[in-house]
């Protein structure tokens, strides 16, 4: 099929319909033709979804393994520093060196993934992990533990990326948003782990642990395919339909998929090699506002200062409170994290992810309004409850929305073509969010306990503005569909549906 016969699916001009509904190929005889079927809200194909779920099965091992980084600090600093006689600023280090190198990481991650495709990615990724774990099991003194921290925070900074992206490439699209939610879910089961074990084995030990995710994504990864959509960009057109098939089944009719994503990526190849100064052109520029936005008001949103410290924000609100809560705290994590994944396909990501900014708020308001009662010696009875229920409040409408809808829309709306650069450039913004809220976090409670939490409550009401004026609803799309439905909106002035 000709370039002529698609027209500029990169612009949405796709066979002059404008019907941001249809699915943009159909098969028709032996002929594709493009934006002339119904959509009747149904898959392409009926294939088995096995493979799939094997493959994120095997992918979210990363995602674990970046909760089990994550995790590991909290339960071994005090062991750590006694068997290594370390300071506390040299522990400090250690604990932050790892956001250092996860920044790293992200701003090579793009490229990797583009490079080595993206299962070769998850297991350098897995490999600077393992690497990492060992010179921590081995240390002897605060050198070599920071380096296996810092090749962790690197390992991690890649997977942060590598992992959605892959899970979104490979998953049908009425499955896409609730399987890649398995990233955050994993992540959080794996700081949880992270913690239990650390308080019945030693510092030792646990870096051990660390390294079995690792090892399970590097074996699994012999077991199931690349993602089809790289394979595409990169010219390897029977290992691209290999893989397609062998993702839907081996009954499926993936001819409609297949040519869909080939008449898409042979748009991509006419178009220059992206750079980063590409991110700043009038067609793109829309979407890294949108990927930027999100992260920026995930992270300023308080979530890392709240979860690194949420025992010392108990301990602030009343000594008798600290172990309840943060026992109810780490319960409530994975469940309200699963159910999140569970909506996410049936609620849309617009209106979940306003959902969790709303409850956000309220948590952050919640709690700034109990050290407030505090500092002016009012209902001095009911602060402690008062900032225990903000804090769950606000760590569950997080973990339902805030913590993982950002990364799905992110692997969503990005073109292949820039998706490695436009990546990078994301997963950088947010790490670097994590690491200002973490240091300013004890700077700003330091100042004002109440404000610290009023000026998280405002951000995530301009968190829902943001979304409800500029972020599309991606649920139900192709990636490509959804490519031409950011590109139409500002020509046809239309809502997202």
């Amino acid at each position: 099929m000709s370039v002529e016969k698609y027209n500029d699916i990169e612009n949405g001009e796709v066979g002059g319909e404008g019907d941001l509904q249809k699915p943009l190929l159909c098969r028709e005889g032996e002929e594709v033709k493009i934006g002339s079927c119904k959509d009747d809200g149904s898959d392409d194909h009926d294939g088995s979804i096995a493979m799939v779920l094997l493959s994120t099965s095997i992918a979210v091992c990363g995602s674990f393994e970046f909760g089990s980084c994550i995790g590991y600090s909290a339960p071994t600093q005090s062991a750590i520093r006694e068997d290594l006689n370390l300071s506390l600023p040299q522990y400090s280090i250690f604990g932050s060196i790892l956001t250092i190198g996860a920044m790293l990481g992200a701003v090579t991650s793009g490229r990797m993934a583009d490079f080595l495709g993206r299962k070769g990615a998850m297991r350098l990724s897995a490999g600077f992990c393992i690497a990492g774990w060992l010179a921590v099991y081995f240390s002897k003194g605060a050198v070599s533990l920071d380096i296996g921290r810092f090749s962790t925070g690197y390992g991690i900074g890649v997977f942060s990326y590598v992992v959605p992206i892959f899970i979104a490439e490979i998953t049908p699209k009425n499955l896409r948003g609730g399987l890649t939610t398995l990233n955050q879910l994993m992540i959080i089961c794996g700081v949880s782990v992270a913690f239990l074990v650390g308080t019945v084995i030693n510092w030792r030990n646990l870096a051990l642990t660390g390294i079995i995710p690792c090892i399970a994504l590097i074996m699994g990864s012999f077991f199931i395919p690349e993602s089809p959509r790289w394979l595409a960009k990169v010219g390897r057109d029977k290992e691209f339909k290999l893989a397609l098939q062998i993702l839907r089944g081996k009954d499926a009719d993936v001819s409609s998929e297949a040519a869909e994503i080939q008449v898409y990526i042979g748009k991509l190849h006419s178009l220059p090699k992206s750079r980063l100064v590409d991110m700043f052109q009038s067609k793109h520029i829309r979407l890294v506002t949108i990927g930027v936005g999100l992260m920026v008001f995930q992270q300023f949103g308080g979530i890392n200062g709240i979860a690194f410290y949420a025992s010392q924000i108990f301990a602030s609100a009343g000594p008798s409170i600290e172990k309840m809560g943060t026992i109810a705290y780490a319960c409530v994590q994975v469940p309200i994290t699963f159910l999140g994944a569970v909506l996410m396909d049936k609620s849309g990501r617009r209106p979940l992810i306003m959902v969790s900014a709303f409850g956000t708020f309220l948590g952050s308001f919640l709690t700034g309004l109990s050290f407030y009662m505090k500092a002016n010696d009012l209902f001095n009875e009911i602060v402690p409850l008062l900032t225990v229920a903000g804090v769950l409040i606000y760590i569950a409408a997080f973990s339902i929305g805030m913590g993982a809808v950002p990364w799905v829309i992110m692997s969503e709306i990005f073109p292949i073509d820039i998706k490695g650069v436009a990546g990078s450039l994301v997963v950088l913004v947010n790490w670097l969010g994590a690491w200002a809220v973490s240091y300013t976090f004890n700077f700003l409670m330091s100042w004002s306990s109440a404000g610290t939490f009023f000026v998280y409550s405002g951000i995530s009401l301009l968190t829902i503005l943001f979304v409800a004026k500029v972020v599309p609803e991606t649920k139900g799309k192709t990636l490509e569909e959804i490519q031409d439905c950011i590109n139409q909106k500002p020509q046809r002035r239309v809502p997202f549906q």
